[in-house]
């Protein structure tokens, strides 16, 4: 297995990572919960040898990162915007890898600043449809969170009424870049119906993976991803 090039990238205070070669094309790689910067290291296998970069970073929260910032779009969209500024200065040829929450903030961040393509793995496209799923789920109603503003639920999470209200006012209504997605047949967190609308609406390629939940993480899914990564970038 081939073994790109690393090396550190400044970008403010953000833990960043560089993979290959000096390339006028770069990918932006962004993990989702829970994730880090290192996990592009296999994508950057694949990309690296035929000529592009591959740029990481930890989002808040993550990896090396310290408290500055909230793992929240409010923190982590604006972040992104100057990632984009950034790289816009130093490449010609611009794409992207998201997973879960990041695909998400990079499609709040990067709409109508058209990539030359991007892989969506297991997005997140409808937060305000996630949160209140989440709210029936815990039985609880937007009176209740809104007086609250915070509410824990099971599985470690926490409902907002911020993170509602900035879903509300932060819908999807442009994305211009050449995108397929591969989506978990059984994602709890993105459902079948949301994802086809998606699909639909901004002219995506879709691969439905089968028997996957949201976190690919067995080796038969890892290898479909790759093998999904491998047939959907386009040369």
């Amino acid at each position: 297995m081939n073994h790109p090039p690393i090396a550190a990238f400044p970008f403010g205070a953000v833990p960043a990572i560089l993979y290959g070669a000096d390339s006028p094309h770069v990918w932006l790689y962004l993990h989702g919960k829970l994730g880090r910067k290192e996990e592009a290291e296999s994508f950057a296998q694949l990309v690296c040898p035929s000529g592009s970069q591959v740029l990481s970073i930890d989002l808040p929260e993550h990896g090396e990162r310290c408290s500055d910032k909230s793992f929240a779009p409010w923190d982590a969209v604006p972040e992104l915007e100057n990632l984009l500024t950034l790289a816009q200065s130093r490449w010609d040829h611009i794409s992207l890898r998201a997973t879960s929450l990041g695909a998400w903030f990079s499609l709040l961040a990067f709409a109508g600043r058209p990539l030359e393509q991007a892989l969506l793995v297991s997005p997140v496209l409808d937060m305000e449809r996630l949160i209140r799923g989440m709210m029936v789920g815990a039985c609880v109603s937007e009176e209740e969170l809104r007086a609250r503003g915070e509410i824990p639920v099971e599985l470690g999470e926490t409902l907002s009424w911020r993170y509602l209200q900035y879903a509300r006012t932060h819908p999807l209504v442009v994305w211009d870049t050449p995108t397929a997605i591969l989506y978990p047949e059984h994602d709890a967190l993105t459902s079948r119906e949301t994802v086809e609308a998606f699909v639909r609406r901004f002219r995506c390629r879709l691969t439905v993976l089968e028997n996957a939940q949201h976190w690919l993480h067995t080796p038969e899914e890892l290898s479909a991803l790759h093998r999904w990564e491998s047939s959907s970038v386009l040369v």
